[in-house]
C-alpha cells in the first residue's frame, strides 16, 4: 500500500520551488513516476501520481494534461516557460522546479514513503 504525501511537503523535501498551483499543494500524490520519455508516460494508469522529468517544454504537460498528472516536478535546474505555465494553470496542475538531478530526487521522495508506480 502506497502512503500519501502532500505535494507541499514533497516541494519542501526537495528545496524545490512552486512555479504555479499553490492552491492546490495540499493535494496528495501516491506515486511517483520519473521519465523524460513522454511515451512512456502515457502508459501509466495511476491516480494521485507525480511526474518527475528534465523534459521541459509543451509536450510535457500536455502529456501529463492527457494522462491526468496533476504534478510535475522539473529536475537538473529546468526551468518552465511561461506557455507551459499557462496550460498548467489551465488544467490545475501543479509545476514544480527542482535543482537536484533526477536520482537524488527519486531517492529522496522513496525514502520519505512515496511509492514507484511499478
Amino acid at each position: 500500500m502506497a502512503s500519501s504525501i502532500k505535494i507541499q511537503k514533497i516541494a519542501e523535501l526537495l528545496d524545490a520551488r512552486i512555479v504555479c498551483g499553490e492552491q492546490f499543494t495540499d493535494s496528495e500524490v501516491n506515486h511517483a513516476f520519473a521519465s523524460d520519455l513522454m511515451s512512456d508516460v502515457l502508459t501509466l494508469e495511476s491516480e494521485q501520481l507525480v511526474l518527475i522529468t528534465g523534459l521541459t517544454n509543451m509536450q510535457t504537460v500536455r502529456t501529463a494534461e492527457m494522462a491526468d498528472i496533476n504534478c510535475i516536478v522539473f529536475v537538473r535546474g529546468k526551468k518552465v516557460t511561461p506557455d507551459m505555465i499557462e496550460v498548467a494553470e489551465d488544467n490545475n496542475m501543479v509545476l514544480i522546479e527542482c535543482q537536484y538531478s533526477m536520482f537524488r530526487t527519486i531517492g529522496i521522495l522513496y525514502e520519505a514513503g512515496v511509492s514507484p508506480i511499478y
